[in-house]
């Protein structure tokens, strides 16, 4: 009863006319955003993220922004993988495999709609899990202490290399190198400055949305670079541009499975929406087995990974909100909105400012219904723009991101800083190394450092205390159980090649 009196307020907080507005915005430039190819909810999140904080607005309205941004993005990935074969983001892939031979089949309406419907179910599913399962670990969460903490972001980095990707070392690496960029600076204890190369500009650290801009709008940019011409041109609509109650009814249980499958994957560290989507999809089709038509225009193989990424997202956002560990890449850029804003995420963000946190929840229903509005009647709309040439689009992307990082800070320092970091996000997506795990480590440096710190304060320099009670064990177990992972994966592989 006391969690649906919260989710009232919130829907208080998310029903003003200025937040319902913003996440109309949102939703709409998210869903541009994500269609576009390589462009995805991380660049989304992060070209918005200094307008909403050089705007003035207050940390809610932000938040419902930002996160209305990013179901718009896992939204309108699909809308480039059914039209043209080539996803908006990673989380899109598997949509392309059923979708675009659909719509090869005079059935692109149906596939947009039907995947439309199976992002809002998917999203709505896991919203409920977020109402239902945030309270309880935030009361669970408030007794951990420094060392549970720490563990818990070595089991976050540690859930990075194995659930992310095929390449579990090329996964450390960029956590390791976010961790270390998050080193950058005046320690807050001892006041040494620390790889600064006697920078008064570095003396504060690297500023986050510098790293996040230029990390993944820089680099895009420089990719985009690689081939100037508009692209593959979308296929039509269809004959008709709405599914049936059969076709919803045929699908149906594929995207209840899968929207429950995408909310707990998303639950976890780093495990984002590309595994939902792909986990989902095998699933799928191995329960369909022969009656299946999946890779030829299965209804449930665009059914399927559409439901478990959006789930995903917003299952996302339940460590974020009451661990204070992002549970995904997007999630990490929203962390740093609230650092902008001075605000903690963790346990006691519920106690102490329940209106920021059960206003964003209550966004995210608002957040999908606009969403479902927007995308069936004005598809052919957002057809239209996959046709925009990247010599219009790179000037936009380029100029957004400078406004922005200059609008923080206002030195040319941090637009140096901010091409620099692109040229290196540059050569790390040509070398495949994954930048949403560059951007995890990073958030979770500094806590991680603070929480070590505190804990060998309080044991006076004993270790042990890492190492001390159920949950620290119990996080240890599965940290190691996350790293050996990938090794099984890999006997197991290198067994069936043989």
């Amino acid at each position: 009863m006391e969690t649906l009196q919260y989710l009232m307020s919130g829907f208080q907080v998310a029903l003003l006319p200025q937040n319902l507005l913003l996440a109309l915005i949102g939703a709409f430039i998210g869903t541009i955003v994500g269609m576009l190819p390589g462009l995805g909810p991380i660049n989304g999140v992060a070209l918005l993220l200094p307008f909403a904080f050089a705007l003035g607005l207050p940390p809610e309205s932000a938040l419902i922004l930002l996160a209305a941004v990013y179901l718009g993005c896992e939204y309108g990935g699909r809308i480039s993988a059914i039209l043209i074969n080539v996803p908006g983001d990673a989380a899109a892939i598997m949509s392309t495999l059923d979708g675009y031979p659909l719509a090869k089949q005079g059935k692109a309406g149906i596939a947009l709609s039907l995947s439309a419907a199976s992002s809002f179910i998917g999203s709505t599913i896991a919203t409920v899990g977020v109402v239902l399962f945030a309270p309880l670990l935030a009361n669970w969460a408030i007794a951990f202490g420094p060392a549970e903490y720490f563990v818990l972001m070595v089991f976050a980095i540690t859930c990075l290399s194995g659930l992310v990707g095929d390449q579990p070392v090329k996964t450390a690496v960029s956590a390791l190198i976010g961790l270390a960029l998050a080193m950058v600076g005046m320690d807050a204890v001892t006041g040494v400055y620390r790889f600064t190369f006697d920078s008064v500009n570095l003396s504060d650290g690297i500023q986050f949305t510098t790293i996040v801009i230029g990390f993944f709008s820089i680099s895009e940019i420089l990719i985009m670079l690689e081939h100037t011409e508009s692209g593959q041109k979308a296929l039509t609509q269809g004959k008709r541009a709405l599914f049936n109650l059969k076709e919803l009814m045929f699908s149906m249980g594929a995207i209840i499975r899968s929207g429950v499958a995408g909310f707990f994957i998303g639950v976890l560290p780093g495990a984002g929406a590309t595994i939902a989507s792909a986990m989902s999809y095998t699933n799928e089709k191995k329960i369909a087995g022969k009656n299946g038509t999946f890779g030829e225009g299965d209804l449930r193989g665009i059914a399927a990974p559409e439901a478990a990424n959006n789930a995903s997202a917003c299952g996302s956002f339940i460590p974020m909100l009451t661990l204070g560990v992002p549970g995904s890449g997007t999630t990490a850029v929203m962390m740093g909105a609230l650092t902008l804003y001075n605000i903690t995420p963790g346990p006691q963000l519920f106690s102490e400012q329940p209106d920021i946190v059960w206003g964003l929840i209550a966004s995210l229903f608002i957040g999908n219904i606009i969403l479902l509005a927007l995308n069936i009647p004005l598809v052919g709309f957002f057809a239209k723009l996959l046709n925009i040439p990247n010599y219009i689009l790179i000037p936009a992307i380029a100029a957004v991101s400078f406004v922005g990082v200059y609008a923080i800070h206002s030195t040319t320092f941090d637009l140096v800083l901010m091409i620099g970091l692109g040229i290196l996000g540059y050569m790390l997506r040509k070398l495949n190394f994954p930048l949403s795990a560059l951007i995890l480590g990073y958030v979770l440096g500094e806590l991680m450092e603070s929480s070590l710190r505190r804990a060998l304060s309080i044991s006076q320099g004993d270790v042990g205390i890492l190492f001390h009670g159920p949950i620290t064990l119990s996080l240890w177990v599965l940290s190691g159980f996350m790293v050996l992972l990938p090794v099984y994966r890999w006997l197991r592989r290198r067994k069936a090649a043989a």
